[in-house]
């Protein structure tokens, strides 16, 4: 990380609330700015219920703001059609969940190349052998055609970092990567995890509630009533 990096993502005041037939709008966040520049990483933290999963959708874009300014590379997600937006999100993000929504149907090399689909149905072959090389880079090189069944939880979230990296997003986002895992396979996943950030300049936005994997991250924020309270790093 470098100041002279370029800015990846740009937050400026963003709000987001729910409307309710019945009662007074539901507000989640309450003005969060923040900017994080290529090759960052970035943890936020805080208790059920402060808005964490609600500011992941919206910085992958499977949510919109209320009001506020959300910028990736610097375009204006909120001016974006939605099949443009949608051709953002699978290009420019990597999203990794808890689960790791593998498709129990297709092999470890299909599920890692379905990002890559989107646009004729087809992976190119540059997409096969970058899928081949990251897969043989996690350890996972000699079950290429094993299905998600037949792997441990911890080699199915590795499938899943792979396949958040097919495309070469500008962005990562991580929605409590560890969360499922034993102690021992989540210290491995973010170990992997680290090693991406600091080799090849992955950007990488963390929510999670272990405090363990938020200290190996650059910069932690801890939000609090939908509002940053304090950031460390």
């Amino acid at each position: 990380m470098a100041a002279n990096d370029p800015v990846v993502l740009n937050l400026e005041d963003v709000h987001k609330q729910y409307e309710s037939t019945d009662r007074e709008p539901v507000p989640v966040l309450r003005g969060i700015s923040l900017t994080v520049r290529r090759g960052d990483s970035v943890a936020v933290v805080g208790p059920s219920g402060s808005g964490k999963s609600t500011l992941l959708n919206i910085l992958g874009s499977l949510d919109s703001p209320t009001r506020g300014s959300i910028q990736l590379d610097g375009q204006e997600l909120a001016d974006l059609p939605e099949q443009e937006l949608a051709s953002v999100r699978n290009k420019k993000i990597g999203f990794i969940f808890q689960s790791h929504h593998l498709l129990p149907q297709c092999s470890v090399l299909e599920n890692v190349l379905l990002p890559t689909l989107a646009e004729n149905g087809k992976a190119p072959a540059a997409a096969v052998e970058r899928a081949r090389q990251l897969l043989e880079r996690v350890g996972l090189g000699h079950r290429l055609t094993h299905r998600p069944a037949q792997l441990s939880g911890g080699e199915c979230q590795r499938v899943a970092v792979v396949r958040a990296l097919i495309n070469q997003p500008s962005l990562i986002l991580a929605d409590e990567p560890t969360g499922a895992l034993d102690h021992s396979t989540a210290q491995s996943l973010a170990d992997l995890l680290v090693e991406l950030n600091r080799d090849d300049h992955v950007t990488l936005i963390v929510v999670t509630h272990s405090t363990e994997l938020a200290t190996r991250m650059d910069t932690t924020h801890q939000l609090q009533d939908g509002r940053f309270a304090t950031a460390t790093g």
